[in-house]
Order: C-alpha cells, then sequence, then structure tokens
C-alpha cells in the first residue's frame, strides 16, 4: 500500500437536501483516499461536533452528518470537507427545512396555558382551603402542585389533600382543616410536549380566637411571611407563661452566653409528618417577629429564633415547642447577655415618632475624650442632611430629620472598645408593617414580600427598580384588607432589585437579592443510551440532570469494565468537558473483549453517582507495532523463531510465502496479550528466503528466514540510538540513512509495516554502501516506526514530528499604547506565526468573550479585538495569551507534571481532581514560583488519570490526564498542534 498516495476525491458529491420541521436530516457523500482521509463537517465556518442534535458516522466511504429534530434555523449551506497527507478537497450541501411556521404556531396553539390561574386565599384555622385553575393544552397537561418550592407529599400526608380534574380544563388543590404551616405560596405547574406553564397564589391561615399565638408560625417564607396578628391578650399569656414553666422543669436546659449588643441566634432541628407547628417563648411570654426578633425556618429544615443586638432584658430562657396530631415536643435555652467592660453612663432609650418629625437620640459616655460611631443596624450613619452628629462632654446625640418608615430600626452608639448602646425607634404612620431591609433567597425559590398599613382599600403601588409591577403568572400582587403581599415565584437572577411598597406620601423598601444555588456535587446524568450500528465502536450519550442549571457539572468521567474475565474492577477511560456524547472505538481498549460502560457527572465540590449504560459492546482494538519482526538466520534442521510485539492484545494470522500458516506438527503459534510468535520446527534448504508475513486487525509486518551457509549475508553498520530516534519539526526535512557491508545488497523501506515508493516529496536513494530516505517536508502524520529491510538484516529508525513554537509578530510601541475617543470604536491586532494558533484575549487578567459589544476574529496569521463603542471603562491594559496543553498521555512511572501561569504573583490557586481538593503527600508538590503554579506527582500510577483544575476566585483552567499502563495507547485523544505548546504574551495599553 503506497501511505503517502491517494488525495481526497468527491465519488458522489452532496445532494440538496429538502425536510419537513421537527424531523432528521440526512446529509452525505461519498470520499475516496488513500489513506483514508479524516472527514469533517461545518457550518458558517465552524466546525460542527458530534454532539446534541449532530450526529456522524461512516459506512464504507459514504460519510453522514444527521440532524435531528430540525427547525427553519438549521436551514443553509453545510460544508463537507475530507483531508489526508496527500491533500484535501470540499464541497458544500444545502439543506431546506419546510414548515416551521405551522410548527411554531401547532406549539403556541398546543403548548398549556392558564385560562383562569389560582386566586390567592385567606382562610381561618381548621377551614378548608381550595385552589382552583383552568388550563388549556393538547394533550391535556400534567400538573404538579408545589408549597414554596417543595412537593406536597413530600411535607403532607396523603389525608391532608386531595388534587383532582374536572371536565372543562379544570384543576383543583384542596387542603382540609388548615393549620398554621400552611400558609405560603402555592404553585401549579403543568407541562405537556409542546411547553409548560407556570401559576402562584398566596395562602394565609388566620390564627382565630384562642390560637393568637399561632399567628407567628404561619408560612415561615423568607423569615418575612406572617400577617401582624396585634397584642396578645393577657390572660393567654399567663396561660402560656404557666405552661412552660411546668415543662421545663422537666426538661434540660442548655446555657449559651452572649455579650451585650451582639446576636444570638438559637436553631432547632423537628422532623415530623404532617409537618410540626413551632412556636417560641421567652420566659413564658410568646415571642413574636419584630424588629430584634427574626423567625424563620432556614434551608437546612432547622426552626431558627434569632435575637438581634441583645440587651440585659433579654436574659432568660427561651422554649421552641414543637407539636403536630402524633405528639409535641420542646427545647429549651438559658440565655446570658454579659455586659461590656465599659459602660455607658446614660444609655439610649427607645423611641416611637410619627412619620415625617424629627427624632433625637442622646447618650453619654464616661468621658469626654471617647469618640463613638452611630449605626443603623449594620449601616454605619454619616452626618449630613439626613443625620445630625452633636458632641458636648461627655453627651452625645444623633438626630434623625424627615424621619420615614425606612428610618423604623435599631440604632446603636459604639465606643472604639466594642461597647454599645442600643435603642429602638419606632416610625408611626400609614404604614403599621414595613419591609426587612433585604430579602436573600437561592435561585429557583420564592420570594415574599408582606406590608400592613392603617385603612383597608388605602391606593397602594408595588415597585422594582423604579418601575410598577402588574401582576402576571410568577408575580402575585394580593391584598387582605390592611394586608398586602408581593411574591416572586421561581425568581431567576433578574429578579434581584430594590424593591417599593408605596401608600400616599409613605414608602419601605427592601433590597431583594437572588443568589446562585449553593454548591454541591451535581446529579448523575440522565437517558443513557448506547448506538453500536458502527462496526467496533460504540456512541455513548447522555442527558445533563434537570437540576443541573443549579448544580451545573464540570465535566463526565467514563469508565470500562471487561465483561467475563470475572474481574467487578471498573477502569476510568474517558473525561470530556461539555459533550452529551462520545465514540469509543475499537483502539480505546486494551484487548478483543465484550465491554460494559458507565458514567458519572463531576464539579469542583464532587462527583454524582455512577449510571450504567444499558448492554455491552464487543471491541477489538487497533493495534501497532512495537516491536517488528526480524531475518532470522538459521541452521538447516534446526527450529526458526519469529516474533512481534504489539500494542494491543488482537487475533493474527500467519502466513509462508503468502500461504497462510496452520497450526500443525511443523508449525507453532503462540500468543500472550501483546506478544505474537511463530515457530517453525526443522527448517529445510528449500525455506530459504521464504517470506514470512504477519497479519491483523490494521497490522502488516514480513520478515525473511535464511539457512545458514547457502549464501553470503548482508549486515547494516550499527547506528547510534539518537540517530535512529528522531524527532523532526514539522516542516523540516526527515532524512533517514544506513549503512551495509554489500554496496550492490537491494533494501526496502517500510513505514508501520507497510512499504514504501519514491514518489513526490519522498526519495530512496542509493550511494555506495549508504542507503537513503528522504521526506522532504515533515506533517504529523509522517510519525511512526520506520524500517530498513535487506537479506539478513533489518534495522529500524523511530519518527517523531514536534510543532514548531508559535511566537507574536513584533508590534510597534505606538501600536500597542493608543488614545481613543469615547464613543469611537477600539482595534487591536496582532499576528502570530501560526494561523492555526488558539490565542485568548484578556482586560485586566480577565478573559473576554465573544458579545454584541466585543467581537474577536481570527484570519489567517491575524487576531483582531474589537470594541464597538469605547468607554471610560475600557483604559485598561488588554493583553493576549496562547491556549495551554490541556491533555497530557504519559507512561505509568514517569513524573506528571501540569503548570499554569496567573496574572498576579500573589494571587493563590486551589487544585482538584475529578472535583477532590489535592493537598501536598507522599511525595506530591504543588509549587508556587512567581507567577508559575504547578503540580507535580513523582511517580504517576493508573488511579492518577482523571480531570484536572487549578482554580483561582476568578476562573479555572482544566487539564485532561490519561495514565498509560501494560497497554500503550488505551485511549489516547491527541491534538498534533498542541504538541510543543508556548505561552506568549502581547500587551496593549489603552486610554478612553
Amino acid at each position: 500500500m503506497d501511505v503517502f498516495g491517494g488525495a481526497p476525491r468527491f465519488l458522489a458529491y452532496p445532494r440538496p437536501v429538502m425536510v419537513q420541521s421537527g424531523t432528521d436530516a440526512v446529509l452525505k457523500c461519498q470520499i475516496g483516499g488513500d489513506p483514508r482521509p479524516a472527514v469533517i463537517w461545518e457550518r458558517n465556518n465552524e466546525k460542527i461536533d458530534p454532539q446534541g442534535r449532530y450526529r456522524v458516522f461512516e459506512d464504507g466511504n459514504v460519510y453522514n452528518l444527521i440532524i435531528s429534530a430540525v427547525t427553519t434555523e438549521d436551514s443553509g449551506q453545510y460544508i463537507c470537507k475530507a483531508k489526508n497527507s496527500i491533500g484535501e478537497t470540499y464541497a458544500a450541501a444545502t439543506l431546506k427545512v419546510e414548515g416551521e411556521a405551522q410548527e411554531m404556531e401547532l406549539r403556541e396553539e398546543n403548548k398549556p396555558r392558564f385560562l383562569i390561574k389560582p386566586l390567592s386565599t385567606r382562610v381561618g384555622r381548621g377551614e378548608d382551603a381550595v385552589f382552583s385553575c383552568k388550563l388549556w393544552g393538547n394533550p391535556r397537561p400534567e400538573v404538579v402542585w408545589e408549597k414554596d418550592g417543595r412537593k406536597l407529599n413530600e411535607i403532607f400526608e396523603s389525608t391532608h389533600f386531595t388534587v383532582g380534574y374536572q371536565d372543562g380544563g379544570w384543576f383543583q388543590l384542596k387542603i382540609f382543616k388548615t393549620r398554621a404551616p400552611d400558609g405560603g405560596v402555592y404553585t401549579c405547574k403543568a407541562r405537556n410536549e409542546f411547553g409548560e406553564a407556570l401559576a402562584g397564589a398566596v395562602l394565609l391561615v388566620d390564627a382565630g380566637p384562642g390560637h393568637e399565638e399561632e399567628g407567628n408560625r404561619n408560612g415561615y417564607t423568607n423569615g418575612h411571611w406572617k400577617a401582624h396578628q396585634g397584642k396578645q391578650r393577657s390572660g393567654r399569656q399567663v396561660l402560656n407563661r404557666l405552661k412552660d414553666d411546668t415543662i421545663t422543669k422537666s426538661t434540660k436546659v442548655k446555657m449559651f452566653a452572649v455579650t451585650e449588643g451582639k446576636h444570638a441566634k438559637f436553631r432547632c432541628f423537628v422532623t415530623g409528618k404532617p409537618k410540626p407547628e413551632i412556636i417560641w417563648r421567652k420566659d413564658g411570654r410568646l415571642i413574636l417577629s419584630g424588629r430584634r426578633y427574626l423567625l424563620y425556618e432556614d434551608r437546612e429544615g432547622y426552626f431558627t429564633l434569632k435575637v438581634l443586638y441583645c440587651k440585659q432584658k433579654d436574659n432568660g430562657v427561651y422554649v421552641c415547642a414543637a407539636s403536630n396530631t402524633a405528639g409535641q415536643t420542646l427545647s429549651a435555652i438559658h440565655l446570658s447577655v454579659k455586659e461590656p467592660p465599659v459602660r455607658f453612663k446614660q444609655p439610649l432609650i427607645d423611641l416611637e415618632v410619627w412619620e415625617r418629625d424629627l427624632a433625637i437620640l442622646e447618650c453619654e459616655v464616661p468621658e469626654d475624650s471617647v469618640p463613638i460611631t452611630w449605626y443603623l443596624e449594620d449601616r454605619r450613619l454619616q452626618p449630613g442632611a439626613k443625620y445630625g452628629m452633636e458632641e458636648w462632654g461627655t453627651k452625645r446625640r444623633l438626630t434623625i430629620r424627615d424621619i420615614g418608615v425606612d428610618d423604623d430600626g435599631i440604632y446603636l452608639c459604639e465606643m472604639p472598645d466594642g461597647g454599645r448602646s442600643i435603642a429602638e425607634v419606632a416610625v408611626r404612620g400609614t404604614i403599621l408593617r414595613k419591609l426587612p431591609r433585604k430579602v436573600d433567597v437561592l435561585e429557583g425559590e420564592n420570594a415574599a414580600f408582606c406590608v400592613e398599613v392603617e385603612k383597608e382599600e388605602m391606593d397602594i403601588h408595588w415597585y422594582k427598580d423604579g418601575i410598577e409591577l402588574r401582576e402576571t403568572h410568577q408575580t402575585i400582587l394580593k391584598s387582605f384588607g390592611r394586608t398586602h403581599i408581593l411574591v416572586f415565584v421561581n425568581t431567576m437572577p433578574q429578579d434581584s432589585g430594590l424593591v417599593t411598597f408605596l401608600v400616599g406620601r409613605s414608602k419601605t423598601s427592601s433590597q431583594l437579592r437572588v443568589k446562585a444555588a449553593r454548591h454541591c456535587p451535581p446529579s448523575c446524568p440522565v437517558g443513557v443510551q448506547i448506538n453500536t450500528e458502527r462496526a467496533n465502536a460504540a456512541l455513548l450519550s447522555w442527558i445533563p440532570a434537570q437540576d443541573s442549571r443549579r448544580n451545573p457539572p464540570s465535566g463526565y468521567v467514563l469508565e470500562r469494565q471487561e465483561v467475563g474475565t470475572g474481574s467487578q474492577e471498573w477502569l476510568q477511560c474517558l473525561t470530556t468537558d461539555s459533550a452529551t456524547s462520545v465514540e469509543i472505538l475499537g483502539d480505546s481498549v486494551p484487548c478483543e473483549a465484550d465491554y460494559r460502560f458507565r458514567i458519572c457527572s463531576v464539579n469542583k465540590y464532587g462527583k454524582s453517582n455512577n449510571v450504567e449504560f444499558p448492554r455491552a459492546v464487543h471491541l477489538v482494538p487497533v493495534a501497532r507495532i512495537q516491536a517488528p519482526l526480524q531475518d532470522a538466520l538459521v541452521p538447516e534442521g534446526q527450529d526458526a523463531l519469529f516474533s512481534i510485539e504489539l500494542s494491543a492484545s488482537v487475533i493474527g494470522t500467519w502466513f509462508l510465502n503468502g500461504t497462510q500458516i496452520q497450526e500443525d506438527e511443523r508449525f507453532s503459534m503462540r500468543r500472550s496479550r501483546t506478544h505474537q510468535s511463530l515457530r517453525i520446527r526443522g527448517v529445510r534448504d528449500t525455506d530459504n528466503g521464504a517470506e514470512i508475513t504477519f497479519i491483523a486487525y490494521g497490522i502488516r509486518d514480513s520478515a525473511a528466514l535464511y539457512i545458514q551457509g547457502m549464501s553470503p549475508l548482508v549486515r547494516f553498520t550499527a547506528i547510534p540510538d539518537d540517530e535512529r530516534n528522531k524527532t523532526i519539526q514539522k516542516g523540516c526535512p526527515i532524512v533517514l540513512h544506513c549503512e551495509l557491508s554489500d554496496p550492490s545488497a537491494q533494501v526496502h523501506w517500510y513505514k508501520d509495516g507497510s512499504k514504501l515508493h519514491p514518489q513526490n516529496g519522498v526519495e530512496i536513494l542509493t550511494e555506495g554502501l549508504v542507503r537513503k530516505l528522504i521526506v522532504h517536508s515533515a506533517d504529523f502524520f509522517h510519525c511512526g516506526l520506520y524500517c530498513c529491510k535487506t537479506k539478513g538484516d533489518t534495522i529500524t529508525f523511530t519518527v517523531d514530528i514536534k510543532a514548531p513554537p508559535v511566537k507574536f509578530s513584533t508590534i510597534p510601541e505606538e501600536m500597542r499604547t493608543r488614545l481613543i475617543e469615547a464613543g469611537c470604536p477600539i482595534i487591536l491586532q496582532c499576528q502570530v506565526s501560526d494561523p492555526e494558533a488558539h490565542v485568548c484575549w484578556y482586560k485586566d487578567e480577565m478573559q473576554l468573550v465573544s458579545s454584541s459589544a466585543l467581537e474577536i476574529h481570527s484570519e489567517g496569521n491575524t487576531r483582531t479585538l474589537v470594541i464597538q463603542s469605547a468607554e471610560l471603562c475600557h483604559s485598561v491594559t488588554y493583553s493576549t495569551i496562547f491556549d495551554v496543553e490541556r491533555s497530557k498521555s504519559l507512561e505509568a512511572g514517569k513524573a506528571l507534571e501540569l503548570e499554569c501561569k496567573v496574572a498576579d504573583s500573589t494571587v493563590p490557586v486551589c487544585w482538584y481532581k475529578d472535583g477532590v481538593k489535592l493537598f501536598p503527600q507522599n511525595g506530591w508538590e504543588i509549587q508556587s514560583i512567581g507567577i508559575l503554579r504547578r503540580l507535580i506527582i513523582p511517580s504517576a500510577e493508573l488511579l492518577h488519570s482523571g480531570l484536572y483544575s487549578c482554580e483561582t476566585s476568578d476562573g479555572a483552567i482544566h487539564f485532561t490526564v490519561d495514565i498509560k499502563g501494560d497497554f500503550n495507547q488505551i485511549f489516547c485523544m491527541r491534538k498534533q498542534f498542541l504538541d510543543s505548546p508556548v505561552w506568549g504574551i502581547t500587551p496593549f495599553l489603552i486610554s478612553v
């Protein structure tokens, strides 16, 4: 076979394809070439990755691109490119998708939508609560009801609620004999094959006569939920106090101490079904939410009481009492408030003022020289138009002018030694219950706000960031008499902002912050499938879990298990960053066998459970020659032994002068994993010069058998190892030469077992005793094992091709320092030596990505950054940087070294493997030298394969490491242009 001949050519060009929207489209072309070309598909000058809706497969010399569930956006031109070592070619295929408009109309017509959404309601304790809604959807949607983001069967017993459906599209949720904890936000989620819809409603449960204290338990949403309950009746308080006094005598009371002015936080974890009702008491008196008391259920399920800015009057016993229909329990703790070492001569006193009045707070410090600082809760106050601050002698005064509802709160006067004096300022006016200063929720949770005003039927308005809110399916606005509620259902980051309630001239505001979900390992992939249509390959595909938006995986780890060996060991065979499908070839396994596969998701916080693919697949490795056949010189009548060492265990066939050899008395064949051998017993004179050939899947190698004494032998002169193992830079000539003992002897050159012939770019020369093979311009496919064979001897050469170092062309200083007028475009350009080199652009050490205002171009050797309109914030230093080697493959036992650079030498980094944080141990080194950060493992083992990450507070860089064990190239993903990575940086200074 001529390994350098046969440029790719189209045997059948791709035809235009017209399909209906929603179906699959198949683009195909037939391509010939020797060696077999590599084929890729492109659209809009971008390579199509075979994942998601795109799949590629080969059927002989027919190459197919399959696009699943096409839409009109898939219409257009697709390019099929074929390339091998001789040349390349390409052709265009046109895809037209019809029916998208009809499909969109069908989808809009049939997806779920609320004709009548559920209405918020208010019921008394023990009454039934009913939510009804009318939905349209074809087919009929599946409906799920949730409370505060949790499914009802997780928090309610089955007898406490029922869901139903009635003709006409009516769906209903009914809650029987409501209790205080039933209050909250209820959502109805509807879904069918065309889409989904969501709507929410609020339930308030009034405590009712004799249960006033239970109003304190109504909801626990965001720490700010229940309706205002008013003052408690004194008779009821006495009864509660007596009840608690009796209970705490038989209950172990824990002790807790806090310094005056600090916070005290009590958490109580209670489980039960139905969900327990919780009340808190202090010294027998019921505790209600207020300025200094926060009551809520946190995300870990703890019922929490937080006492803010503790005073001496907060000393006492606090009891958490939990009860449901099955029983009750309680827990008690004694709070001791320690006095500060230095006390105020005269502390602040609580104050009650009317809106738009003047509020004056006064206190007295121990000495004239003691400075103080004023705070409104955690916000330090500064003197100005709003706040006046005065000092004379030991007296200290704070004046609050034009006081409003948001000035209601806790004020502190603090001395340098930490001593504090605390006062509550109550602002009376139209708004009786104001908003909290801030509300923090996780993405996907509900955010609820409640305000109470002095009269019913007042003209009220809700705003977010100055824009008035209107009710939608996911924004609930509801008024119950004097109580007004706002709920954002299933919050997203864009819901963050300043929420304002306005009534007349009075207003109260709250800062809503929607935070990313808490960090935790990702969920395992779902929908795993295995496709074995292609010979000696398996296409594995999967779908990220539905919660991947909250806990995104940084990659996936694939493992395999050999079937039928009795071993239950799973070995890692692949890691991938974001792909949702991967093709496993026979070349990736160590030996011919049946294999199972499983997959898990990983991120920096850990890994998910493994999911096994549904069936096994038979794979045969594509072996490579490690030690070729050698000619044998044997005395007549003796045995001749031929052996070959491969990179993988495969079944091969032996031939003698072109005739297949069968096992018998004369011929003996042995196979021991990667080692294959043939023994010929009692060689004869007729065997002299016989050709022995070994053929396996993708392997062919030959040697000669000579009988000693029958003809003079030709020998090669010994060559040093450095002449036989060559590393050549791409584009440079490859020159292999050897010297014979006989100038007339003929030789044959082979590459990877295939015979070579002179052709364009390849010369085979004879000069006296010297024999030469010359390749004029080295390319990556020239890597391999070369042999020069003559009668009686063989000499081998190993050739490796490396990429030339990538460099930036010099840029004049005036082009690197630019002064740009605001509003004008910024265009930065640089030249690289390799047109295929990948570069990254940075601004103040932060990597830039393309957006509507910023473009990054790569044309030939030119790399361009374009900012459409310059602003003052663009006045910085920009830089380009070459990407680093992200894949490492090395033999077990060798040193593994991973390296990256940071912009600032003081920046700390953390190293992770498969999501687990690494620390120096057992010879491992984590180095920090200037801007270099290194991880060094002196002796790599198979278990060190995996996904490594080096992370700073601003970003991360990932490495895929493959450690080879007993078998070479167990799995290899090579990008030849990264064989010799070089870091380079070109900075630009921009002033606007």
